[in-house]
C-alpha cells in the first residue's frame, strides 16, 4: 500500500493529546486471526465469502428480467474484494455507513442472505422490513447504517457516528463506503476536514471504481490521485489494489488499528472495477468492451482461487463444496422471499406519520 501523510498547519494553545503509535505488525491482538484458525483457513473464509456476494448478486440478475425483483438495483460484481477485506478488518461493535451499491457491503457484515433477498422482494422479512429496497439496507443490531441513495450522503451520518463514539470514549471505528463520484461533492470534503479537525475515529474507504456512473474519473476530477487529495487535510491516506482481498484486509486492518489507538481518521483509496454496468438500467455505452475484459482478467475471485491452487492450500472437490453452499443458501432465501409476507396496505403510513395527539 502506498501511503501519504498531510501536515496539519492549525495552531492550538492547549496542550496536544498523545497519540499511540499502531503496531507494527500484521495482525494486532485485537485483530489478529482466532488461535484456531490456520492462514489457509482464513484465506478460504474470505474466499467464500467473496463467492456469496457473487452467487447472490448474479440469481438478482435473474430474478431482476424476471420482474420478481422491481426499482433500481446496483451490482457489486467485480468489487467483492474490497467490502470482504474491508469488514474481515471491523470488528462487531464497529459501525458501516454503506451506499446504494452496497448487498456486498451487507452480506460481508453477516447480514443473512435471507433478510436481504427479502428486502429486495420488498417483503416484510426484509432488512428494513421490505420499505427500503436495494439500495437501504438497514441492521442497527449488527451496526451497518445502511445504503444511501445520494451521491456521498453517507459521509456526514458516518462522522456524526464516529463523533458520538468519540465524544463516549469508545474506541469504535465508524467505516464509510463511497465511490469516486462522491470526491467531487462538498459533503466529502466537509467531513474529512471536521474528522480530521476533530481526530474523529473515521476510516474513509473510497471504492474508486473509475467510474461516477458513466463519468470516466479523467472527466470529473482535475487530479485523479485521490489519496494524495485526502492527504491534504492531515490525515493519513493510501492507495491499495482493490482487486486483491488479502491486499484490502491488511491495509485495512493496519488502518482500523491506527483509527483505535488514536491516530485519527484514515483514507483508503481501493482501486477496482465493476464487471457490470452503473445499475440495471443503464446500457453501458460510456466504456470499451476491451477494457472491461482486460479488468475480468483481475477477477479477485479467479485470482484468489489461482493463488491458493497455487500453494497447494485449494482442490477441486474443496472448491466445489464451498460453490455449493453458497448456491444453496442463496436458493434458500430465494425461497424465503417469495413465501414470505407483503406488508398489508393498512400499514401505508406505518413509520411515515406519528399517532395523532390531542391538544386541549
Amino acid at each position: 500500500m502506498n501511503l501519504a501523510r498531510g501536515t496539519r498547519t492549525r495552531k492550538s494553545s492547549a496542550t496536544p493529546k498523545p497519540v499511540t503509535k499502531a503496531a507494527k505488525s500484521k495482525q494486532s491482538a485485537r485483530t489478529k486471526l482466532p488461535a484456531d484458525r490456520s492462514v489457509t483457513e482464513h484465506k478460504v473464509d474470505l474466499l467464500e465469502a467473496m463467492l456469496r456476494i457473487r452467487r447472490f448478486e448474479e440469481r438478482c440478475v435473474e430474478l431482476y428480467s424476471a420482474a420478481q425483483i422491481r426499482g433500481f438495483v446496483h451490482l457489486y460484481i467485480g468489487e467483492e474484494a474490497v467490502a470482504v477485506g474491508v469488514n474481515e478488518a471491523l470488528t462487531p461493535q464497529d459501525a458501516v455507513v454503506s451506499t446504494y451499491r452496497e448487498h456486498g457491503h451487507a452480506l460481508a457484515r453477516g447480514i443473512p442472505a435471507q433478510a436481504v433477498m427479502a428486502e429486495m422482494y420488498g417483503k416484510t422479512t426484509g432488512c428494513s422490513g421490505g420499505r427500503g429496497g436495494s439500495m437501504h439496507l438497514f441492521d442497527a443490531g449488527r451496526r451497518f447504517y445502511g445504503g444511501n441513495a445520494i451521491v456521498a450522503g453517507g459521509l456526514p451520518l458516518a462522522a456524526g457516528l464516529a463523533l458520538a463514539d468519540h465524544m463516549r470514549g469508545q474506541s469504535h471505528v465508524t467505516c464509510c463506503f463511497f465511490g469516486d463520484g462522491a470526491f467531487a461533492e462538498g459533503e466529502f470534503h466537509e467531513t474529512a476536514n471536521l474528522a480530521a479537525l476533530w481526530d474523529l475515529p473515521l476510516l474513509l474507504v473510497c471504492e474508486n471504481n473509475l467510474y461516477a456512473m458513466g463519468t470516466s474519473i479523467q472527466r470529473h476530477e482535475a487530479q485523479t490521485d485521490l489519496a494524495m487529495r485526502a492527504a491534504s487535510y492531515g490525515m493519513v491516506a493510501g492507495v491499495v489494489d482493490g482487486m486483491n482481498v488479502e491486499a484490502v484486509e491488511h491495509a485495512a486492518r493496519r488502518a482500523a488499528e491506527s483509527i483505535r489507538a488514536g491516530s485519527g481518521p484514515q483514507f483508503l483509496e481501493l482501486r477496482t472495477y465493476r464487471f457490470r454496468a452503473h445499475s440495471m438500467y443503464d446500457p453501458d455505452r460510456y466504456r470499451d468492451k476491451g477494457e472491461v475484459e482486460r479488468w475480468k482478467d483481475r477477477d479477485p475471485i479467479t485470482c484468489l482461487v489461482d493463488r491458493l491452487r497455487e500453494n497447494d492450500e485449494l482442490g477441486d472437490e474443496e472448491l466445489a463444496r464451498i460453490e455449493q453452499r453458497v448456491t444453496d443458501e442463496v436458493d434458500r432465501a430465494v425461497e424465503a422471499a417469495e413465501e414470505a409476507p407483503e406488508e398489508p396496505v393498512e400499514n401505508l403510513l406505518r413509520h411515515v406519520t406519528s399517532a395523532p395527539v390531542e391538544v386541549s
